[in-house]
């Protein structure tokens, strides 16, 4: 044997998102269930071909998904909510799609963050299950490879432990004694899984088990002791690669010792630590290390001469033969291939490695790993020379955003009043009333928008005509959120494809892509700003859309911005410099847009930062100074203005338990939080604290098409003013409504003001 390349999954979108149009087509009826099953096996053996032709060793299979790999897990095993019904066999497509979308009887199942990325992933619910097997996807899958294109497929399997950690029992996420309750129900079932593949020929398997590095203690690594050791002991034949990925291993001299054939470890997210155990600790010679060595987050080029020394070193810290190399994690989280951008400055390009990219790296790294350099010595030659094009480029170093960085030190970002004065300040400026409603921020993007949209980027619509259409659509829409009794109105957002994506195209810095989508969630794509040079403003971004809906009404209309930190987190951020040096230099431009939405009469400005949580380090000892990062650029953002502008942000699908303190330091006025999905379980967070701003606790999901009765929304408002005060508490739906229809849009709206028009009138109603 040599040293082999392999990978750990592949996007699924497709270059040109077929994958999305597809799942979107079926949604629509416009697909037969056979017709969906064909073209999704087109697609899925048309990745599979493109691994073989780019030279990978060790092939995943069964990594694509028509969802999400959580919820085809919880499929496959049985652990289905019992409100979509009972089942004896493999879940239909409507039934399947129904847990993650809803139905007019049973609300959709909870949808989270995957780990500290910008993925969802549907929630498992744990309450009264009855595991049994209904469905053996991955052996399906590996025998598809094998049959159609001789691939001898490396199944990638969801770990038990992961998978019941990831879930949820009684509303909360497992504690020890769930999981210990659980996990022998499981195991036979993926017992039976092994079994199967092992009889139908499988020689490897990828257990992901991504939840292993957030164990600490030895206690905590027991149901992971008793799982491997369970099916390694009852399928031997099947050997086990157990992959771990986003962060490091703290118990690695234990780890180690698990009965698996292969261990994978993330060398690029690992802060230096996997590395560190490494070199201290040795590797055992019993077992391959599988060495995440490419970015799997992110999309730069890497350095293969920086690379090749880890390998080499590698080479030396493991017994001979024994290692692969891969990326840090699964290839899902990145664009499939840079082909396609062809608009981009070369300069740029030639720094850029998507899906396809990267497996071109493992290759040439593998190559030169065991032939030498000399046999890849191009690739080699023109990875440094692209890099150091784009590194010393003026992309990369403008004095001015360089100056304006080196004077914050000497900064603090305070507002100039406390907030118990500036509330008093801004209620006598808005004059709102009791439990006002808004949105967050957009409303549908309906085909038709869509299409202008298109037609103007291609040139087929002027930009005077895109102009006049989008200011009859924001007119359309203040119209009707007037007649729907909105309180505080917002514009729409008709001209962004993207929250993040905007501002990125109205910044210095940025590359909007042609076509780098990768999934957010089920047939969501989002198309991720690459942020690659310094970042500075140039122009209003924002002003004139809220100036004109600002002119169509009375009533407030929110000024729409995307904080410094989701802008990072949802981008591919440069790897040159600190995150936070660039989370500060979009904050000091962001700085200038609110001073300028403020000179232009807009009252109310809101700085989303929907991010936050999902972004903490999933070690907490690094918690605190990624928390004061978040403070100190959401106040560069929003502290020039004055008393009476009131700020406000939004948040979503979060455990705020652990960022209460951060959530009160950013000491915007006004927060929207996501506690629809959740039952409430968010509300306890700020029951425990006190909270003394002003919130609004989403009351209904905007995720599912389903529209929720008043009394349904009535029951979601009289759960927060347990702990909220009527005086604090703002009525919103959780999140933007871009993804909904119109008619659902304005239905579960016009039930939202009527619930609280209803528990207005009864907190009015005097009490004997």
């Amino acid at each position: 044997m040599t040293v082999i390349s392999s990978n750990l999954g592949y996007p699924r979108l497709g270059e040109h998102r077929e994958w999305k149009h597809l799942l979107e087509h079926y949604w629509q009826h416009k697909l037969s269930d056979a017709d969906f099953h064909a073209k999704s096996k087109a697609l899925r053996l048309a990745n599979l071909k493109k691994a073989q032709a780019l030279g990978i060793d060790l092939i995943p299979v069964a990594d694509n998904s028509d969802y999400d790999h959580v919820l085809d897990t919880l499929a496959a095993f049985g652990a289905i909510p019992t409100r979509f019904g009972h089942f004896d066999q493999a879940l239909s497509l409507p039934e399947y799609y129904a847990i993650a979308r809803g139905t007019k009887t049973a609300v959709a199942a909870e949808m989270t963050k995957w780990f500290n990325i910008n993925y969802h992933y549907i929630v498992p619910e744990f309450d009264d299950v009855q595991f049994k097997l209904l469905d053996n996807r991955w052996l399906r899958y590996y025998q598809e490879a094998k049959t159609e294109l001789g691939i001898e497929g490396k199944p990638v399997i969801l770990g038990p432990v992961s998978f019941l950690k990831l879930g949820k029992r009684d509303g909360h996420y497992l504690t020890a004694a769930d999981v210990e309750a659980l996990l022998p129900q499981l195991l036979p079932l993926y017992q039976q899984v092994f079994e199967e593949l092992a009889a139908a020929g499988a020689t490897w398997v990828q257990l992901d088990e991504p939840a292993l590095v957030k164990t600490t203690t030895s206690d905590e690594l027991d149901p992971y002791r008793k799982a491997l050791t369970t099916l390694h002991a009852a399928v031997p034949a099947l050997k086990i690669e157990l992959q771990t990925y986003f962060d490091s291993l703290d118990l690695y001299d234990e780890v180690v010792k698990l009965p698996v054939q292969a261990l994978g470890l993330d060398l690029v997210h690992d802060h230096g630590e996997n590395l560190a155990h490494l070199r201290t600790s040795g590797f055992p010679s019993d077992k391959i290390l599988a060495a995440g060595i490419i970015d799997g987050h992110n999309i730069w080029a890497s350095d293969l001469t920086q690379k090749l020394q880890l390998v080499t070193e590698l080479k030396n810290l493991v017994a001979p033969d024994h290692l692969w190399l891969q990326p840090a994690n699964s290839l899902l989280h990145v664009p499939i291939t840079t082909a396609n951008e062809t608009k981009a400055d070369p300069v740029l390009l030639g720094g850029l490695a998507f899906a396809d990219q990267k497996l071109a790296e493992l290759t040439a790294l593998t190559t030169a790993a065991n032939q030498g350099i000399a046999a890849v010595q191009a690739a080699f030659n023109l990875n440094q020379k692209n890099l150091e094009a784009l590194n010393h480029s003026t992309h990369r170093n403008n004095a001015a955003v360089r100056t304006a960085e080196a004077q914050l030190p000497e900064r603090t970002f305070e507002r100039a009043a406390p907030f118990a004065t500036r509330i008093k300040l801004q209620h006598d400026r808005l004059n709102l009333p009791l439990l006002p409603t808004t949105t967050i921020g957009s409303f549908p993007q309906s085909p038709t928008v869509r299409a202008k949209r298109a037609a103007w980027r291609k040139g087929n619509l002027s930009d005077a005509d895109y102009q006049t259409f989008l200011k009859a659509e924001t007119a359309r829409w203040i119209d009707l959120q007037t007649k729907l009794g909105l309180d505080v109105l917002v514009h729409g957002e008709f001209e962004r494809t993207d929250m993040v994506e905007y501002f990125g195209q109205k910044l210095t810095g940025f590359y909007a892509t042609q076509n780098g989508w990768v999934q957010s969630y089920g047939s969501r794509a989002v198309r991720p700003p690459v942020i690659f040079g310094d970042v500075a403003y140039t122009k209003p971004i924002t002003v004139a859309e809220s100036v004109y809906a600002q002119s169509l009404t009375d009533k407030p209309v929110k000024g729409m911005l995307t904080a410094p930190l989701t802008i990072i987190n949802w981008s591919f951020v440069r790897d040159d410099i600190s995150k936070a040096q660039v989370q500060n230099q979009i904050a000091l431009a962001l700085r200038q847009e609110v001073q300028n939405l403020e000179k232009a009469g807009i009252k109310i400005i809101q700085v989303d930062e929907p991010a936050l949580r999902e972004g903490l380090p999933l070690k907490p000892r690094h918690w605190q100074a990624y928390l004061d990062e978040a403070v100190y650029s959401f106040k560069i953002t929003t502290t020039g203005v004055a008393n009476d502008t009131q700020i406000h942000t939004h948040m979503c699908y979060s455990n705020f338990g652990d960022i209460i303190d951060t959530i009160k330091a950013l000491d915007a006025d006004v927060i929207s939080i996501e506690t629809s999905r959740s039952h409430g379980e968010i509300i306890a967070a700020f029951e425990q604290t006190g909270y003394d701003k002003e919130i609004g606790l989403g009351v209904y999901d905007i995720h599912s098409p389903r529209v929720p009765s008043v009394n349904e929304i009535e029951a979601n408002i009289q759960r927060g003013l347990r702990v909220i005060d009527a005086r604090q508490f703002w009525i919103n739906p959780d999140c933007g409504l871009k993804t909904r229809q119109e008619s659902e849009t304005l239905a579960a709206l016009k039930n939202m003001v009527a619930a609280r028009n209803a528990i207005q009138a009864q907190l009015s109603t005097p009490t004997n």
